[in-house]
């Protein structure tokens, strides 16, 4: 996977905007204002940081090699996603999906409310 195929899925969904707020180092991915999904911008291979329920995150990295603590994140609701190749796109955009639901979800009643209208 490349970057551009991540970012891509990423503001292919709605209410989604990408921000660098940490240095132009690192994209983030924002649904209505919450982050989701955080990437480095020249690593290889690509990795990214993805919000998960916690027992989730524990059971992916049991079955997972690609798929360690997040970096620099709280690590009981955030995993790392190495893009090596162990686990396939599919795979990969659907743990992605989870992420932005699980954040979307969490979202106030206004911001949801506003989501759904667009």
């Amino acid at each position: 996977m490349h970057l551009e195929e991540l970012r891509d899925y990423c503001l292919s969904k709605k209410g989604v905007e990408e921000a660098l707020p940490f240095g132009p180092e690192t994209l983030v991915f924002k649904v209505m204002g919450k982050i989701f999904l955080l990437t480095g911008i020249e690593n290889s291979p690509i990795q990214f940081n993805i919000k998960c329920l916690p027992e989730k995150a524990i059971e992916l990295r049991e079955q997972y090699s690609c798929v360690i603590p997040g970096y620099h994140m709280n690590k009981q609701h955030w995993n790392t996603i190495i893009c090596d190749g162990s686990a396939s796109k599919k795979i990969i955009f659907s743990w992605i999906d989870d992420s932005y639901h699980l954040v979307a979800s969490s979202l106030t009643k206004k911001l949801k409310s506003e989501l759904d209208s667009l």
